[in-house]
């Protein structure tokens, strides 16, 4: 098929990769290139990075609302596009262009999470499972019906970060089952109930309080992890808390009872990586190694 491809983080690039193996990407669409680096040096996307290494052309306009631009998107003559965290609202002009118009990989069970973190949210949640879902993209924020969906279970220790390796890695091997069954498919409405919608993540969100029960902070150490990172104040150093495991023991909210176990509202939480200003992310042992814990954290 003709493939018109459009993504830009890091969970997209296993998606192109897949397509490019099985099918004919004329044209791959990403985030312009942004400042990035001690330099601020504009740098492309990790998408762009992939798709110019492929040999497929690139494009990245800063919006799809124009009249050149939709012209230019249809010109492309493709079966169908394939969008994975893209970035840029599609105009209906843009969603019916192609001949199976426009396919998205999102990173939940819809309804479950519509929005821009769906990874971080479920996880923060404590959901039991996510997924993915390969939907046909309406003008509505994530609401169109569903043509294949997956579910996975996420792990009592699992990371946003290692959550979103895997349903990368899902998602594209689920688009190429959607591509290969398109004739077949159809598309399911996805319910009015259980409508869930994943807010973008605030830096604010991101410090502990040690006063809620420990699942809790566990799981917002967990589904913030690696980016922002939850962090706490440390004998006045602020620390990035980026693995934990629920932990037996019992105190005041923020007092250390040994190792990098630490009490919660109720229970405790083991934290299994962290980060000091300016070093590198580190197991208990590296950490505590030349570095001691004061009684409390706050």
């Amino acid at each position: 098929m003709k493939v018109v491809f459009m993504g830009t983080p890091d969970f997209s690039v296993p998606v192109l990769e897949a397509l490019a193996a099985a099918h004919e990407v004329v044209c791959v669409y990403s985030q312009p290139p942004r400042p990035a680096g001690r330099g601020k040096k504009d740098r492309p996307s990790p998408v762009q990075a992939k798709a110019e290494a492929l040999g497929i052309p690139v494009r990245h306009p800063v919006s799809l609302k124009g009249a050149a631009e939709q012209a230019e998107f249809a010109a492309l003559g493709a079966d169908v596009a394939v969008v994975v965290a893209y970035g840029l609202i599609l105009p209906q002009a843009v969603l019916d262009a192609p001949r199976h118009g426009c396919l998205n990989i999102h990173a939940s069970l819809l309804p479950r999470w519509r929005g821009a973190a769906p990874i971080h949210r479920a996880i923060m949640a404590g959901d039991a499972e996510t997924g993915i879902c390969i939907m046909q993209m309406e003008a509505g924020l994530d609401t169109g019906p569903v043509l294949l969906r997956e579910a996975t279970a996420i792990g009592p220790e699992e990371t946003t970060g290692a959550l979103h390796d895997r349903l990368s890695t899902m998602g594209a091997q689920l688009i190429l089952q959607a591509l290969d069954r398109l004739a077949e498919l159809r598309p399911d409405p996805q319910p009015e109930d259980g409508v869930t919608y994943a807010a973008k993540i605030d830096k604010a969100e991101a410090r502990v309080n040690w006063s809620a029960p420990a699942a809790e902070v566990d799981r917002l150490i967990r589904g913030l992890s690696p980016f922002p990172g939850a962090w706490c104040e440390v004998a006045g150093e602020r620390v990035k808390l980026l693995g934990s495991r629920l932990a037996e023991g019992q105190g005041a909210p923020g007092q250390v009872l040994g190792g990098l176990r630490i009490a919660c509202g109720s229970g405790a939480v083991e934290i299994t990586l962290a980060q000091r200003e300016g070093k590198r992310a580190m197991a208990p042992e590296d950490f505590l190694r030349g570095f001691t814990l004061p009684e409390r954290v706050d």
